[in-house]
């Protein structure tokens, strides 16, 4: 079955963040959600500052569910331009020794997902 194109656009931020490319997005949110996942918001982010449609990412419904990505009424595809530092429910499944590095980090906080 082929992917359809979505148009993808940036939404206003509501919290502090990180850039997508900081290596914190890398780093925990990779640990969190899978390479898979984190792939796909940086093509969904760099689609939104070209403003360009690209096929709908397979690990769309992951982002969405997670917050970082959102339905717009028009159907199209929201990111925004930071990410959140992640929830104590994301934390709380990393590897211990990750755990601990993410604490030393001390990320912006955020509200559990």
């Amino acid at each position: 079955m082929e992917r359809r194109l979505v148009e993808v656009r940036i939404r206003p931020d509501t919290e502090p963040g990180y850039l997508p490319t900081h290596p914190y997005v890398r780093r925990f949110w990779i640990a969190a959600l899978g390479p898979g996942a984190v792939a796909d918001l940086l093509r969904l982010t760099a689609a939104a500052h070209r403003g360009r449609p690209l096929k709908a990412p397979l690990n769309l419904p992951t982002l969405i569910s997670e917050g970082l990505a959102a339905h717009a009424p028009d159907g199209a595809i929201e990111v925004g331009t930071t990410v959140p530092g992640l929830s104590d429910a994301h934390v709380a499944r990393l590897r211990p020794a990750l755990r601990r590095e993410h604490q030393r980090t001390r990320p912006p906080a955020r509200s559990p997902a």
